[in-house]
């Protein structure tokens, strides 16, 4: 079950990079390449800070297949894509997987509440940090005031350590669905986080 849900996180998460490449008027080689940096970027800092090196994506051959048939595909396909609602469809999607499985690898680790919720946070975000780095845009992470991003993330991954003596297949799914939850629910209810007031 886990090995799936990384499966579809990694998937969903190339889908943003290779969109945000297209976007960006990349070659073939640039989608490919933001595709993946995307899909594993976060998990494999995710796994530095819990002590697995090398990242456990480096390692998995299926997985790095899936992330490049996916670059390929969005490549190919993208003139059939609506770009701006599908690129947030999937970046919510993954973020919330990749908090959630974060989460789930910091317990395993055995962080107490804020270090899983840090490593949670950190697989959630990181990846959408990198894509937009290497996209030449500020990362949404540091100004979404908007649409709740690593709130979402930690959020996910803070139910996830709360539900995991219970089960821990319980705490990834609830803790994915919670992530996903705030970062929707706060762009529809139009929740913003505090910003400094500046002078008028």
């Amino acid at each position: 079950m886990e090995q799936a849900l990384v499966y579809v996180g990694t998937v969903t998460f190339a889908v943003t990079g290779a969109l945000a490449a297209v976007r960006r008027d990349f070659d073939i080689v640039g989608v490919l390449v933001l595709a993946a940096v995307t899909a594993v970027g976060g998990g494999s800092i995710r796994d530095v800070v819990v002590g697995i090196v090398p990242p456990t994506a480096l390692r998995d051959e299926t997985l790095l297949w899936l992330v490049f048939a996916t670059g390929v595909m969005v490549f190919a396909l993208h003139r059939f894509v609506p770009t701006g609602r599908t690129l947030y469809a999937f970046d919510t999607v993954s973020l919330g997987l990749f908090a959630a499985l974060g989460a789930e690898r910091g317990l395993s680790a055995g962080f107490g509440f804020w270090g899983t919720v840090f490593a949670g946070a950190v697989s959630g975000v990181g990846g959408g940090v990198i894509r937009d780095l290497l996209t030449g845009a500020v990362p949404g992470v540091l100004y979404r005031s908007g649409d709740f991003y690593a709130t979402a993330a930690a959020a996910g991954a803070g139910v996830c350590f709360l539900l995991q003596p219970i089960d821990t297949t319980l705490a990834v799914i609830a803790g994915a669905a919670t992530a996903i939850a705030v970062r929707i629910g706060s762009r529809v209810v139009g929740l913003r986080l505090p910003t400094p007031r500046t002078e008028a």
